[in-house]
């Protein structure tokens, strides 16, 4: 516990404008007690504590500089989360603080996991990662508790499988993340450290597709997102900004000349960037941007093909299909995202450029 006895004794005494001979005057000690006191070299005894004290017109634990802990739950954990910002090793022990104050909590035992998982890994410390997975395996059992939905068994499981990993547990933290694999949340994990630490790469393919399908999906939906994000704000710019740049890495993912639903995805971010380019003032890029949208529509609507062989570097795909909430069609789907945009010029526009098609 730091105390600033002597740095305060010196403040309050500089704000009352008197010298150290003066002090010592209204407490009836010597000048060289008043330095000492605030050169650290000495403390005043407790009942002249008190009377210097009162003296400033202050209480005692503010003349000792001491302030009390906020322990409840909330704070102190607040408090762990700022020490881990800067990997303060004072955390780990208000950890274990917490941890003996709150130990059927799941906040408490979950958040003090994830502490001793940061530290461990940080530090490679064997011993902080093994306390990290004990606390996560106790955390399961406090489960009902929780509220936050952004965790789950499952989450639990794969920061356990980081902990089997940084152990250089492999193999359990690839089967752990297998059986914990709904939905494919972790077929990108598993996929990597099949091919890194696997005695059998090619087993990693199917994991590694999957995962690089879903986060081309999940990147086309973040971009819609912000997309409409931004122009609630405004920001033109921003919106341009990563319509050009997830348009580009989307593209990049399209095998030349080969149909696939990837096609009528980039037709719908090519219309969402045409949008955002007339309002900039690019209308010639809005114009062109348009063209190649209609192009890639028309040709997805003539051989529809809901396949995603046309995605490169996926393998193993040929039996998977996909979707998108807008509609079969690419210029269904295009005419209800113009619809959401509520823009009739732009609307127009895209009817012109399709000749009024659609």
């Amino acid at each position: 516990m730091k105390l600033s006895l002597s740095e305060n004794i010196r403040s309050f005494r500089k704000q009352r404008q008197m010298t150290q001979e003066k002090l010592a005057e209204a407490l009836g000690v010597t000048v060289g007690a008043v330095y000492k006191w605030e050169s650290g070299q000495s403390q005043p005894e407790l009942n002249l504590l008190v009377e210097i004290a009162d003296f400033f017109d202050t209480s005692v634990d503010v003349l000792l500089g001491y302030r009390i802990k906020d322990n409840r739950l909330d704070s102190a954990l607040e408090r762990i989360n700022a020490y881990g910002l800067t990997l303060d090793p004072a955390a780990i022990p208000e950890a274990e603080k917490v941890l003996g104050r709150y130990p059927h909590s799941f906040r408490a035992v979950y958040g003090c996991a994830t502490v001793y998982l940061v530290y461990g890994a940080s530090n490679h410390d064997p011993q902080q990662l093994k306390r990290a997975f004990e606390l996560l395996e106790q955390s399961k059992m406090l489960l009902p508790q929780n509220d936050d939905p952004r965790i789950s068994d499952a989450t639990i499981c794969g920061n356990q499988s980081i902990v089997w990993l940084l152990l250089g547990k492999q193999e359990k933290s690839i089967e752990l993340l297998k059986k914990n694999n709904a939905g494919g949340i972790f077929s990108s994990d598993i996929g990597a450290f099949l091919s890194i630490y696997g005695d059998t790469p090619e087993e990693a393919v199917p994991f590694l597709s999957e995962a690089l399908l879903s986060g081309a999906s999940t990147l086309f939906t973040a971009i819609l997102g912000y997309v409409f994000l931004f122009r609630s704000r405004n920001n033109w710019t921003s919106a341009l900004e990563i319509l050009s740049w997830g348009t580009g890495l989307l593209a990049g993912l399209k095998t030349e000349n080969k149909p696939g639903f990837l096609e009528k995805t980039l037709a719908e971010m090519l219309v969402l960037l045409a949008y955002v380019q007339a309002k900039t003032g690019m209308q010639a890029e809005s114009s062109d941007s348009l063209k190649k949208a209609r192009t890639m529509a028309f040709h997805f609507d003539s051989m529809p093909d809901y396949s995603l062989k046309a995605l490169r570097f996926a393998e193993q795909m040929d039996q998977s299909a996909a979707f998108d909430i807008f509609g079969a069609t690419a210029s269904e789907s295009i005419a209800n995202l113009i619809s959401l945009l509520k823009d009739p010029t732009f609307a127009d526009q895209w009817k012109e450029a399709t000749g009024n098609e659609t």
